[in-house]
């Protein structure tokens, strides 16, 4: 597909690539050149507090796993058992 470079270093996506991609009116976009090409990705963007919380959440985990204190599941049906159980 052809689009045109216009002011303010505008472009148009094609309808039918927004479609298919599932982009929006407000959706972020990260723009990187890698050898000559230019290459479009949508990003989803969080707030640096949230991101420091879930860091410090895997960090915890991380260290209940090494102190053996926190259970690993060899498969997803193991740990839904387990988090069936914890129910009753």
């Amino acid at each position: 597909m052809l689009t045109e470079l216009r002011t303010k270093s505008q472009i148009t996506i094609p309808k039918d690539i927004v479609m298919k991609m599932g982009l929006r009116e407000g959706d972020k976009l990260e723009i990187v050149e890698k050898d000559g090409v230019i290459e479009l990705m949508p990003v989803a963007v969080y707030p640096k507090k949230y991101l420091d919380e879930l860091r410090s959440e895997i960090n915890e985990a991380k260290a209940k796993i090494a102190a053996g204190e926190q259970p690993v599941f060899d498969t997803v049906d193991a740990l839904f058992e387990a988090l069936d159980g914890a129910d009753e």
